[in-house]
């Protein structure tokens, strides 16, 4: 099919990948515009962008497409179809109803679940036993439209949202291709979203990853689990903050809340349980694993953390 791919970050890269290796024409590629990166600043080109130089595909990078001034390019590109993978922007009508199958989007999730930029995290951080990918086709709404297909994927307890992104990529890709000879045969029935059912999956910033050792452990599980690889789970104490890459909910006796209960991992009290903070990363020092944490601030069984 000639399709015209729209996508920003990895996964849709990784998607784009699988479109041009399942044989597909593609006609043009939108996405982001370059963006300074890490300390140095240094302008870096989005991950679609790359994948589409490699294969010769002419790319395209507005600043938006709601004022219409890309509706005649994406005319004279005809494309039968267009994929939208995390490309960023919101597609008006003009564009949504340019080529002959429309546009169709993949979100992981499985929706009406998680709408919003941040599915995959937010599955993790409510300690969801499973998710999914989907395939929508768009309508004018934020993940609104009727679901063409939908596979479902368990989430292992221990489980951090990096991980299951990387699952999720990898499933989201193979779906896609299986999905768009579907759309060409006409075999799929599309299913409308029950709305009522809808719940957000908002961008997650450093703010909201703190957590508080007066929490139960099954949310400072999820909750490191789910900040992580960004922007990490933290709490504070002695007045600075400590984040945590790993951790473990256990059992305890119902001592208070940021009570040591353990060194050997070090483990601390919460308000149902307890946690094992296996690595953590202090602030303004290097990683360690908690023990070593522990020995640093000389603590022992009984003190308060």
């Amino acid at each position: 099919m000639r399709i015209l791919f729209m996508g920003t970050p990895d996964i849709a890269a990784e998607c784009l990948k699988a479109l041009y290796a399942a044989g597909h024409e593609i006609c043009g590629v939108y996405t982001r515009r370059d963006k300074p990166v890490g300390r140095k600043q240094v302008l870096t080109a989005p991950p679609v962008k790359e994948v589409a130089l490699e294969h010769g595909t002419p790319v395209f990078q507005p600043r938006t497409l709601r004022d219409g001034s890309e509706d005649a390019n994406i005319q004279a590109l005809a494309p039968e179809l267009i994929v939208v993978v995390a490309y960023g922007c919101i597609l008006p009508r003009s564009v949504l109803e340019a080529p002959k199958y429309g546009c169709i989007n993949l979100h992981v999730s499985l929706l009406p679940k998680y709408r919003g930029s941040a599915p995959v995290q937010w599955a993790v951080l409510n300690g969801d036993a499973e998710t999914g990918v989907s395939i929508m086709q768009m309508d004018e709404g934020l993940d609104t439209g009727d679901v063409l297909v939908c596979e479902k994927m368990a989430i292992d307890p221990e489980e951090t949202s990096g991980e299951l992104f990387d699952r999720v990529t990898a499933a989201g890709a193979r779906v896609l291709c299986e999905t768009i000879p579907q759309i060409a045969a006409g075999t799929l029935k599309p299913q409308p979203q029950d709305h009522a059912n809808a719940t957000l999956a908002p961008m997650l910033d450093k703010e909201l990853a703190e957590f508080h050792l007066t929490d139960s452990a099954a949310h400072i599980h999820n909750w490191v689990r789910g900040m992580n690889p960004w922007p990490m789970a933290w709490f504070t104490t002695g007045g600075k903050k400590v984040k945590v890459t790993e951790c473990r909910a256990v059992a305890s006796n119902g001592e208070a809340p940021g009570t040591v209960l353990a060194t050997k991992p070090l483990t601390v009290a919460c308000a149902d349980g307890a946690i094992q903070l296996l690595h953590v990363v202090p602030e303004g020092k290097k990683p360690m694993d908690g023990t070593s944490f522990a020995a640093g601030l000389r603590l022992k069984a009984g003190d308060t953390l």
